[in-house]
């Protein structure tokens, strides 16, 4: 197997790739060439977690967080017919 050294990654790219290694719990050679392998299209997975990879954009709901949504819309609901005519 082939062996490669990258140079002067700057600190951003350090940092996020170790914190990606600390987060999926695997060294940073390995980190490396999972994102490699995503990013060449190389690995099924990487279809399968595009969803985990936006998730810190678009967040979650909690149960409650949808009973508040939808009694805070309830009355979007209700259709006045005269509004129509």
């Amino acid at each position: 197997m082939k062996s490669i050294t990258i140079h002067d990654l700057d600190e951003h790219l350090d940092r996020t790739i170790r914190n990606l290694a600390a987060h999926e719990g695997l060294s940073i050679n390995k980190t490396i060439k999972k994102v490699l392998r995503r990013a060449l299209g190389l690995d099924d997975q990487g279809k399968t977690i595009r969803r985990e990879q936006f998730a810190d954009l678009f967040g979650t709901w909690t149960k409650q967080d949808i009973e508040e949504f939808q009694e805070n819309t309830a009355e979007f609901s209700n259709v006045d017919l005269s509004d129509w005519q």
